[in-house]
């Protein structure tokens, strides 16, 4: 489905479920049928309170129904930032953060990271003199150039 074709599939599908949700979720705490300092009560408020949020997927095209490529992206830099104290020296530190920087980017955009630094590598004057040219999500446009 295009963003138009999933926006209108999620309002015809999920608006009223939605809504049923927030309905049952403001009872729960109205009707007193949960302690709202509970573990229960304490989440159902959160969810209140983001409600709006969740929802984003009603309303905008092309608004995801979760972030797990956020939280994704987040434990790589958590990850990272722990194993970064093992780096001996600060220039260390920095070179060790570019390239988790490059490596993250190719993954993130479907690159290989390997052919991608060895890319830069073979081509390093070409890289100097354009280097926007080579970013991981446009590189093999360069390579195609340079091959002719």
């Amino acid at each position: 489905m295009d963003p138009n074709q999933r926006l209108k599939y999620h309002k015809d599908k999920s608006s009223e479920l939605m809504k049923n949700l927030k309905d049952w979720l403001t009872s729960q705490l109205e009707d007193k049928k949960v302690e709202p300092n509970s573990s229960l009560g304490e989440a159902i408020s959160y969810m209140l309170k983001h409600y709006k949020g969740m929802t984003l997927f009603l309303r905008e095209p092309k608004a995801p129904l979760d972030n797990n490529l956020c939280e994704q992206i987040l434990k790589k830099a958590i990850l990272h930032r722990k194993n970064s104290l093992f780096y001996k020296t600060q220039h260390g530190a920095y070179v060790g953060d570019l390239f988790m920087s490059l490596i993250y980017t190719c993954s993130f955009c479907g690159a290989n990271p390997f052919e991608y630094l060895k890319a830069l590598q073979e081509n390093t004057s070409s890289v100097l003199k354009d280097p926007e040219k080579w970013m991981p999500y446009n590189y093999l446009e360069m390579l195609k150039s340079e091959v002719k």
